[in-house]
């Protein structure tokens, strides 16, 4: 497998690398849209506390249109819903902050709180995967807000000016939905067609990149289903989205397949479901009827689809428990960083804070990386601050006009790697208190690095100190699942006649659950100081898991050739993805 078999005897310098935490990537695919949302949302709102010359009130407003980095990879109806989520916890925590802040000025007790909510907005960050930028700005929200001199009589109208920029945002987020409605989905379908390609040229190759490209593959299939299901089921552009879902069986049969799949064919769909033109009809891959795409297997994988899409989510709660060590962890690290901040005399302990709730990811190794880059980042972008100042202190115009700047540079670079965005996000975040007033750089500087070092060292001690040891647990349990998902399937192709969809609905829970599986066991393979993970049983499960797939994939595209009822026309290279 990838990942070694961890031990508690495995030496914890071989799981914290130096080599490739730098390296820059590929840009994500959609990189421009955050940084063009947020640069939307940002400007109107401060704009117009500039021209009231009331700019003093922009933490408020910056609030809520921050809220516009999320959700870009949902389709729209999706979107609506998990941003105005994000929207009312955003509220929900500037709210407790400034409540908090009108209450008492002891700094203690506002670290104490700062660290609590940036735990509980880690949890439920990572419980409902809303994705990046994840807690991180909710926490800097929250925490910033704390240290903000406020009374009771002024929390309603902060509030106020919050929620109206979030309001913005959420409209700002929406907005493309009027120029290309299905575009999300269309994204996500083409990135499993060309994931999936990727795997075919690697398969019989190399056997780790080989390995690798699988996993990339399900992931991306199993990502293109989750978008796709996530569509209302009576949604206006069902056509469109049957097609999509069709692509997305293509892939799978390409992964099922993959000696037999044509990688530039894939690719060609994927690229023909740029911009607003038609889906590519593919047909069904089992009876190949390419013109009408009509066929009793094509009406059995819609059954298997309306299945999984009437199936019950998981609880919040189920989510939320084993989430708990990671809790911990925050509420801690980010507890002590703050501390030792206000120990040194600095006058923004919040900053500390920040830094640790920013490290914390799936693992110590992953932890690691991240500290790794925020430092490097933030010292980078301190110096950016310092040759950004001067032009900066022209005016208050050219002070919002530069914080536009850095926050669409920070979107359009932190896709490629993490430090390359806190360039921008430091210099803009360090602007952002200059809002109230003038601030001395020399001053910002110095505090700004010596937070960075204390939450930094002080966080990844707190994530070393809290071992995570349900994550042995963890794996077993998603072993469990695995096993008893390839049992279910397998029970099924026992059977001369499944029932319409089952087929369908199985494979595709087979496929997720080998997804969480594989992700679980590299999570887990990158804590320290626990107990031997079962590598044998995970590696047995996959193997299992995959072969049953294989097997599905082939049972349906068989039984889509032998019926009578199929297109005259239909060749071998249909049945081909």
């Amino acid at each position: 497998m990838s990942s070694a078999t961890p031990t508690s005897a495995t030496p914890l310098r071989r799981r914290l690398p130096l080599a490739g935490v730098l390296r820059p990537g590929r840009p994500s695919d959609i990189w421009f849209k955050p940084a063009l949302s947020v640069v939307a949302a940002v400007a109107p709102p401060n704009l117009i506390l500039l021209a009231l010359g009331r700019l003093d009130l922009a933490m408020y407003t910056m609030a809520g249109s921050l809220c516009a980095l999320y959700a870009h990879n949902r389709p729209y109806a999706a979107r609506a819903r998990v941003l105005a989520w994000v929207v009312l916890g955003m509220l929900g925590g500037v709210a407790v902050a400034l409540v908090t802040a009108s209450l008492t000025r002891d700094a203690v007790v506002l670290v104490t709180v700062g660290a609590l909510l940036a735990a509980a907005q880690k949890v439920l960050c990572d419980a409902t995967r809303v994705g990046p930028p994840g807690n991180v700005v909710l926490t800097f929200i929250s925490s910033a807000s704390l240290f903000a001199p406020q009374s009771l009589g002024q929390v309603p109208g902060h509030l106020a000016l919050a929620a109206a920029a979030g309001a913005w945002a959420w409209l700002v987020g929406m907005a493309p939905a009027l120029l290309r409605p299905t575009g999300p989905e269309r994204r996500a379908t083409a990135h499993a067609l060309n994931a999936t390609a990727a795997y075919a040229e690697a398969h019989g190759a190399d056997e780790g990149r080989a390995r690798a490209a699988r996993a990339a593959g399900y992931a991306a299939v199993q990502a293109a289903w989750q978008t796709l299901l996530s569509l209302p089921a009576n949604s206006a552009r069902a056509t469109t989205r049957h097609a999509l879902e069709r692509l997305v069986v293509r892939a799978e049969v390409a992964l099922a397949a993959p000696a037999d799949a044509d990688p530039e064919r894939l690719r060609t769909w994927a690229r023909a479901l740029r911009g607003t033109g038609r889906v590519p009809r593919t047909g069904d891959p089992r009876t190949g009827d390419a013109r009408t795409g009509d066929s009793r297997a094509a009406a059995d994988e819609l059954l298997g689809v309306e299945a999984e899409l009437g199936a019950r989510p998981v609880p919040l709660w189920h989510r939320l428990v084993p989430l708990a060590p990671l809790g911990v962890r925050t509420a801690l690290g980010c507890a002590l960083a703050g501390y030792a901040s206000l120990a040194l005399g600095i006058g923004r302990p919040y900053w500390a804070l920040v830094t640790a709730a920013a490290l914390y990811q799936a693992n110590l190794t992953l932890t690691w990386s991240r500290a790794v880059q925020r430092v490097v980042g933030n010292l980078g972008g301190a110096l950016v601050f310092a040759a950004v100042a001067p032009l900066a202190h022209l005016g208050q115009a050219a002070l919002v006009l530069c914080c536009l700047l850095f926050a669409f540079g920070a979107e359009a670079l932190i896709s490629r790697n993490y430090w390359l965005g806190t360039l921008c996000v430091t210099p803009m975040a360090l602007l952002i208190t200059e809002f109230t007033g003038y601030q001395e750089p020399g001053v910002l500087i110095t505090e700004r690095i010596v937070d960075t070092l204390v939450g930094a060292l002080v966080g990844f001690a707190a994530a070393v100190a809290v071992t995570n040891r349900r994550a042995g647990d963890r794996v077993e349990r998603a072993v469990a699942v695995a096993d008893r998902a390839r049992e279910r399937a397998a029970r099924l192709l026992a059977e001369p006649h499944a029932a319409p969809g089952a087929l369908d609905a199985a494979h595709r829970a087979l496929a997720a659950a080998l997804v969480e599986l594989r992700a679980t066991a590299d999570a887990a393979a990158g804590e320290w100081w626990q107990r031997a993970l079962p590598q044998e049983r995970v590696v047995r499960a996959e193997q299992a898991g995959h072969r049953t797939l294989a097997a599905m994939v082939r049972r349906r595209t068989d039984a889509g050739a032998a019926r009578p009822d199929q297109d005259a026309g239909t060749t071998t290279e249909d049945v081909r993805p």
